[in-house]
């Protein structure tokens, strides 16, 4: 069990840190060159949104299922 917690901690800053180091590419290449950190940004921003959207989901059913057992 202590694997999968080590293992959630570390997929928990992969996407923020992809994200740091596509933007340190940007600022450190140039020209056409620049282009090759974009792919890095917007894996790393697509990883943070799912990751998001997928929290706000789960909060939801949450909330819908704490309410119809009240009821």
């Amino acid at each position: 069990m202590r694997e999968r917690a080590w293992l959630q901690g570390w997929l928990a800053v992969a996407a923020p840190l992809l994200i740091v180091l596509a933007v340190l590419g940007l600022l450190q290449r140039r020209g056409a060159d620049r282009l090759q950190a974009v792919p890095a940004l917007l894996i790393g921003s697509g990883l943070l949104a799912s990751s998001v959207v997928g929290r706000r989901r789960h909060r939801r059913r949450v909330l819908q299922a704490l309410r119809q057992s009240d009821g």
